[in-house]
């Protein structure tokens, strides 16, 4: 008795361990099926899109994905739809097929098979706002079945802004000073006119350096997303009427003597008509050969 008792003990613990290393497995299991999730949705985002708040520094962000999906045509939609949601416009889109083979294989007397090898493929150029980036790739990355890269920029412009705000200062210093000078000239044309050229040169210099910075602005509000969307190659097959031969449209052959005798009936009239027309020159001809043969043989 102590032996089946000691088998049954025995036989119990090894049951359990085999039920706990099973449940570790399938928790193992578990924890990787959710690292690669979790992988697939940060596959496009990352902190490098995300902007610091409370920060001093400008900057112009810019991201350029190339992916492949399952859908061109949906994707493309989902993205616009996605980019007007959060802000943002697209500036730039261009969805096409290129066709990289075409068969036609006559199945039938009057029917042939078409089949077309292509692939669709988009290339997007969204804005968004700056706050919204990550946001927005994050949103694009549900259509990513495969990613060919990823590259995100983040440029310091705030030196170059400074610059800007510097230079238009100094300029309009030189401004003040120019119309001043302009002003107690007096009328010295070639020296108002040379002071002149020199303010409009500096007002147009103060001009860019406002326009550089409004741009740089813009570029620091509205991140720009460059997207380049393709899928697998699509075979399409479309059954077509076959284009008949010259030949089929030929009359038969009793319908092309009776035209052939009728195109003889209008030469002949064409001709006979035409003779009449020369009826001046054949009298004369024969008043001549008449006379000829009157007044010649005498």
């Amino acid at each position: 008795m102590k032996t089946i008792a000691k088998l049954g003990l025995t036989f119990a613990v090894i049951i359990a361990l085999l039920f706990s290393c099973k449940k570790a497995d399938n928790s193992s299991y578990g924890e990787s099926a959710d690292m690669k999730a979790s992988a697939d949705s940060t596959a496009v985002s990352s902190s490098a899109a995300v902007e610091q708040k409370d920060s001093k520094q400008k900057f112009i962000r810019t991201a350029d994905i190339k992916f492949k999906v399952k859908n061109v045509v949906k994707s493309t939609y989902a993205i616009e739809n996605a980019t007007q949601k959060f802000g943002g416009f697209v500036t730039y889109t261009n969805l096409q097929s290129n066709i990289h083979d075409q068969i036609k294989t006559k199945i039938s007397q009057d029917s042939t098979l078409e089949t077309t090898k292509y692939t669709v493929e988009n290339n997007i150029t969204i804005r968004v706002p700056n706050t919204q980036l990550d946001t927005v790739i994050k949103t694009i990355a549900k259509q990513i079945d495969f990613l060919d890269f990823r590259v995100i920029k983040a440029d310091d412009v705030s030196l170059k802004m400074l610059a800007n705000q510097l230079s238009q200062k100094r300029n309009a210093g030189t401004e003040k000073r120019v119309e001043k000078a302009i002003d107690s000239k007096g009328k010295k044309i070639n020296d108002i006119m040379e002071a002149e050229n020199t303010l409009a040169n500096q007002k147009e210099a103060n001009d860019n350096r406002t326009i550089d910075n409004l741009s740089l602005q813009d570029q620091i509000n509205f991140s720009t997303i460059t997207l380049q969307l393709y899928q697998n190659e699509t075979v399409r097959q479309e059954t077509m009427a076959s284009e008949k031969n010259s030949n089929a449209y030929k009359p038969n052959l009793g319908i092309q003597i009776i035209d052939s005798l009728k195109n003889g009936w209008y030469i002949l009239e064409t001709l006979f008509v035409f003779i009449i027309n020369l009826w001046p020159f054949i009298l004369i001809g024969l008043g001549g050969f008449f006379l000829y043969k009157r007044y010649y043989r005498k």
